[in-house]
């Protein structure tokens, strides 16, 4: 009999947690006036729990334990190495905001953002549908918190106490479509579901409707239309630090979900969801694209944005039901333009706290107006930010948008693939008025001039923003990746 409770696939997620514990303790025990110790100890922790991570991808480690309930294959390790990452540059972005606005007196922000990466890393390994939900409300509970951290300001409480009802409501929906799911089938392992499914021995009517309430649940994580409500309001209301913990690695563990719950299990059903994500593919392009055009938020509309930027998502992802020859091809497509995605969302919101300062939100696209004349290095690299969400070559963004209309065309989903374009060309508008607004619009008088010192936040902004460029001119590697990592997860032996 194999081993259930093998600890070794689970070392990242035992590490970060001890690590996480840890630091609150110490934050107790050693109150510092900005967290420092606590902000060390979280880089360190993310450090620690990369290099486990990449020594056992390196070493080959893969398997399922607790009966069958985890699971650890290329793809885990590599969502994962790239969630670590993102949750990493959120903190270094983050750092002098949280210490301007004095949101760090009990260093929680830390202790949090590490309590929701570990709740995502477990729903990126979970192939039972009880261990997503476990991972789910870790992560979900964790993010409310942050979004309510800064206590006395009431936008954020708002935000908070929004997003918290919704996302309990989709929370109880994703719930009951899972019990609809298990009454159906009979089990809550994933393998198990697909041996039942391949058997037809199920009751296909309260199965389609436990799958019409999951993918609910996930377009709510995803954030796509009809589903994106919260994330507008959430997006603006929440401090800039939280905004970016938000819009970056919780997007991959949700991401990941979809993967595991309909992809891999539920392949030979494809017929029962692949409608739904065409309409969520449809929508969010038109909704996202249209209403972000309105937008003089700047916060606002990139949350816009990232919903049309979710349609590209779902358009990859039914792109590989039709043909088990083109799956991997489709959802590799998927994956790479997810994680393109993430690297230029952190960038995007880099920008806004690095031009925040005390008694300063850089929220408003005019804020940006002459930042040419202020910072012209600054300015480039959101230059580059902005051309690769709109799609422009030579950037990533460009090659992501490519890879899934291939993959859409491919499939044979000409239709979708003409409006994704049309609305892709309406998108540029709102993403060339905020390059127009910087190179050609007059600052304000008063305006705060920006510091060209180079520091190590900074630093790490122009590294984003040249992976960003790097990746648009050579991406075969990563997308090579993404496609090996499906392929593997599509054949792994659960």
């Amino acid at each position: 009999m194999d081993n259930q409770f093998n600890f070794i696939l689970a070392l990242p997620e035992i590490v970060l947690c001890i690590l996480a514990t840890g630091i609150l303790l110490a934050d107790a025990i050693f109150k510092t006036k900005d967290s420092s110790l606590s902000y060390t100890l979280s880089l360190f922790a993310l450090v620690v729990t990369t290099i486990i991570t990449l020594l056992q991808w390196n070493s080959g480690v893969v398997g399922t334990t607790f009966y069958s309930q985890f699971t650890i294959d290329p793809l885990a390790y590599l969502l994962k190495v790239f969630s670590y990452l993102a949750v990493l540059a959120t903190l270094i972005y983050s750092r002098q905001y949280l210490i301007e606005r004095q949101m760090v007196k009990g260093g929680e922000y830390y202790a949090l953002s590490l309590f929701a990466l570990l709740g995502q890393m477990i729903m990126i390994s979970a192939t039972s549908m009880l261990t997503v939900y476990l991972g789910l409300e870790l992560m979900s509970l964790a993010l409310y918190a942050l979004i309510a951290v800064r206590r006395e300001h009431l936008t954020s409480i708002e935000s908070a106490m929004k997003y918290y009802i919704l996302g309990s409501l989709a929370s109880g929906f994703m719930l009951y479509g899972m019990s609809m799911v298990y009454g159906a089938t009979g089990s809550v392992i994933l393998s198990d579901i697909a041996q039942v499914l391949q058997n037809g021995q199920f009751n296909q009517m309260a199965f389609v409707l436990g799958v019409v309430f999951v993918v609910g649940g996930i377009a709510f994580k995803l954030g796509a239309a009809p589903f994106h409500m919260w994330i507008p309001d959430v997006y603006q209301g929440a401090p800039t630090a939280v905004t970016l913990t938000i819009a970056a690695a919780p997007k991959l563990a949700a991401f990941a979900m979809a993967l595991r719950l309909l992809v891999e299990p539920m392949i030979t059903l494809a017929s029962s969801w692949q409608p739904m994500f065409i309409i969520l593919a449809v929508l969010s392009l038109a909704i996202g694209n249209l209403t972000a055009i309105m937008q003089t938020n700047f916060k606002r509309m990139l949350a816009y944005s990232t919903i049309s930027h979710i349609g590209f998502v779902f358009l990859g992802l039914l792109s590989g039901v039709t043909d088990s020859q083109l799956a991997s091809g489709a959802y590799g497509s998927a994956l790479f333009y997810m994680l393109t995605y993430i690297l230029t969302t952190l960038a995007s919101f880099g920008v806004i706290l690095i031009l925040s300062h005390q008694g300063f939100e850089c929220e408003e696209i005019s804020d940006l107006a002459g930042l040419n004349k202020r910072n012209p290095l600054l300015a480039f690299v959101i230059l580059v930010l902005m051309f690769s969400l709109a799609g422009i070559p030579p950037f990533v963004g460009f090659y992501a948008k490519l890879v899934v209309l291939q993959s859409a065309l491919a499939a044979g989903h000409i239709t979708l693939t003409v409006v994704a374009i049309l609305f892709s060309l309406i998108g540029a508008y709102y993403y060339l008025r905020v390059v127009k607004t910087m190179y050609f619009d007059e600052p304000a008088k008063d305006v705060h001039i920006v510091s060209n010192k180079l520091d190590f936040r900074s630093g790490v902004l122009y590294i984003n923003g040249l992976l960003i460029l790097l990746l648009g001119i050579l991406p075969g590697g990563l997308l090579a990746l993404c496609v090996q990592a499906i392929d593997a997860s599509l054949k792994f032996p659960y």
